[in-house]
Order: C-alpha cells, then structure tokens, then sequence
C-alpha cells in the first residue's frame, strides 16, 4: 500500500494501516527524524482505542499503553542503543513474541531481533511538505 498524506489527514492514514489485510502485528516503522512516526505511531494507538496519553519512549525504549479491548501495544524507540544486546538485556524478545502490537522506531539498531515475518511502514517526506507511506 501507498500513500501519500499530509499531518491533517493521520487518523485517517492510521485507519487504512489497521484495516490493511495481512497486517503483522510487528511494525517498523523507517523514516529520517522528524519526518513523523511518532506521530503516526500516536494515532495508531489510539485508533486501537488506547485512550492514556502517548509519547515517545526514546529514553525508556518502550511504552506500554492499554487498548480498549484490553489488548497491550508496545511502543518502541531504539535510536539510543548501541547494539542488540541492550535490546537483549531488556527482554525485547518477550515483548516482540507477545501476540501484542509491538512498533518499532529505528529498528535497523535491532535487526537480527525483529521478527519474521514483520510489517514496514516507510515514510518520506515529501518537498511540499506531505508525506509519502509506503506499507509492505
């Protein structure tokens, strides 16, 4: 799936991400800094019904949040490790074998870790300020 949006228009960007058939659970998300997936990852959560507020876990590495059908998402940032096995020593494996919606900034920190199979969200910014999504 590909998808081009402006910041305007994430809720409705999220929606089409969660009803895409065949959506892994597990979800990197590849993107330069500030282009968005925070923000992208922020609807997400909500558009599963997690109601608490949601932030970026760049120093915790993941957040945990609670859906409305009592189904736990994780959200992690790895930009600060500086090799798997931080990510090891953390019990990612636990968290990313859960069942459970686990997104991942910066993955490429982790990459023998992620699972198989996996989803990608790749987002570029675009010169007119959109953005450009691709799903695989």
């Amino acid at each position: 799936m590909e998808i081009t949006f402006s910041l305007d228009e994430i809720q409705e960007v999220a929606k089409k991400i969660l009803s895409t058939p065949n959506l892994k659970k597990v979800i990197t998300f590849d993107a330069l800094m500030g282009v968005g997936k925070t923000t992208l990852i922020k609807q997400l959560c909500k558009s599963l019904g997690v109601t608490e507020a949601t932030s970026s876990p760049t120093f915790s590495l993941v957040n945990e949040y609670q859906a409305n059908d009592n189904q736990l998402v994780y959200h992690f940032d790895f930009y600060r490790l500086k090799n798997e096995i931080e990510a090891m020593d953390m019990g990612v494996d636990d968290y990313l074998y859960s069942g459970n919606w686990c997104f991942i900034e910066w993955a490429e920190k982790i990459p023998s870790l992620v699972p198989e199979p996996h989803s990608v969200v790749t987002i570029e910014l675009l010169p007119n300020g959109k953005r450009s999504l691709e799903l695989i």
